[in-house]
């Protein structure tokens, strides 16, 4: 049971490294792409949002660009997770 434990954890380890999420924000105006690990990959800024004017909006923009992203992220891991677990055997999962 632990040897497959520690089997799943590196297959979790592996899915996350490989896993890419896209999100918006401003209706396309920013698009961030993170990892598994939740680490920030690129980031797309459309060049009409880039103003002195608006900073403050393209910072709140690429905040929650970053945020829906990482939520994607933690959404498809409950998935793999659910997936991997239910595998096990284990009553409940």
């Amino acid at each position: 049971m632990m040897k497959q434990a520690q089997e799943m954890q590196e297959r979790l380890q592996q899915q996350m490294s490989q896993l890419r999420v896209d999100a918006t924000a401003g209706g396309g105006m920013v698009t961030v792409v993170v990892d598994g690990h939740k680490h920030l990959q690129a980031i797309t800024i459309d060049p009409e949002v880039v103003s002195k004017e608006d900073v403050g909006m393209l910072q709140d923009l690429i905040v929650a660009a970053v945020n829906d992203a990482h939520r994607k992220v933690d959404d498809a891991m409950k998935q793999q997770m659910g997936g991997l677990l239910g595998g096990l055997g284990i009553p409940g999962l």
